[in-house]
């Protein structure tokens, strides 16, 4: 199990000073990130790097399926207060380095807030997780076949450097995400390099790609059975869940499209709104990556926007796009 022994033990550190609270740490079970001791209450742990909005999804969908006869801590490095806030609401147990906490049960009560983080030292960020990584690990796990293509082959297809391909790779490597034999190379961990990507995606690569924000000029179900071969896009996030899983009806509407606006919007009869419910992105994949649905983006983008909501029928369909394969 991915652990973050760290940051609980740096957590509990600062809990322990502002509350003056005697805490016990047990790290050293395999199947919790660990086990506390709070004034005589018990806590089983879910520990995280990264627990920001652009991947609350993920988070609650790991704490709902948790033990109920047992209380859970999530902790994490950081935690920002609108995802504080989520987590409050859905009544779930956090704490962070800082020492911010919203602890309750039965027998407890802790509430921190408004403690920061000592500035950490500036490090080089990592270029898996950058916008030519993402896209290239998008080619990789849409299709782990690929992961045995030449860097040269692997460049040609994605439209990357030779160079960044080989970087990437190589941190890949290093962050134990590719093991590579004298066989072949493989994936592992991937369910922290699945959670890496879908906050990197909702985060850095997916404002970038926005091109704008409609409004339909008729509010009608018949938008969703528009030919979208015809106009040249694919649909992501609520829409192609709808397709995919047949759970999911959508109330807002994600295009991917890299032809015309002017062209888009007098078709599909869109009208410009900075509040609108219908995104148009342009496409970050290249005609190499083969489509698993003829009308939809790739199933880990689609996976990705679903993820990145507060919403719990989304994170569902995300659920069941994963189980259906990336």
């Amino acid at each position: 199990m991915y652990r973050e022994t760290d940051i609980i033990y740096e957590a509990v550190a600062n809990l322990e000073e502002f509350t003056g609270l005697k805490i016990n740490v047990e790290t050293n079970r395999r199947e919790y990130d660990a086990v506390i001791q709070i004034d005589g209450q018990t806590f089983y742990v879910e520990a995280k790097a990264n627990a920001r909005k652009s991947n609350i999804g993920m988070i609650l969908s790991q704490l709902e399926v948790q033990d109920k006869n047992k209380e859970w801590l999530l902790i994490a490095d950081y935690l920002a207060k609108d995802v504080a806030e989520i987590l409050q609401k859905e009544n779930h147990n956090y704490l962070d380095v800082a020492g911010n906490a919203s602890i309750k049960t039965n027998n407890l009560f802790i509430f921190i807030e408004g403690k920061k983080k000592e500035a950490a030292e500036k490090k080089n960020q990592s270029r898996a997780f950058q916008e030519a990584g993402l896209k290239l690990l998008l080619f990789l796990i849409s299709d782990p076949e690929n992961l045995q293509m030449s860097y040269r082959e692997l460049a040609e297809k994605t439209n990357i450097s030779l160079g960044s391909v080989s970087n990437i790779f190589r941190e890949l490597q290093d962050s134990d995400f590719i093991l590579k034999t004298h066989k072949k190379r493989v994936f592992k961990n991937m369910d922290v390099l699945l959670e890496r990507w879908v906050i990197a995606y909702n985060e850095i690569l997916k404002p970038r790609i926005l091109r704008r924000k409609y409004r339909l000029a008729n509010e009608e179900d018949s938008f969703l059975n528009t030919d979208n071969h015809k106009f040249g896009f694919v649909w992501g996030g609520e829409s192609a869940a709808g397709f995919i899983t047949n759970y999911l009806k959508s109330t807002k509407y994600t295009l991917f499209y890299d032809g015309d606006l002017s062209a888009l919007t007098k078709n599909l009869k869109l009208i410009p709104d900075p509040q609108g419910n219908v995104e148009v992105y342009n496409t970050f994949w290249t005609d190499d990556l083969k489509l698993k649905y003829h009308n939809t983006a790739p199933p880990l983008v689609v996976y990705a926007d679903l993820m990145g909501a507060n919403s719990s029928r989304n994170i569902e369909a995300a659920k069941m796009i994963l189980e259906n394969g990336l």
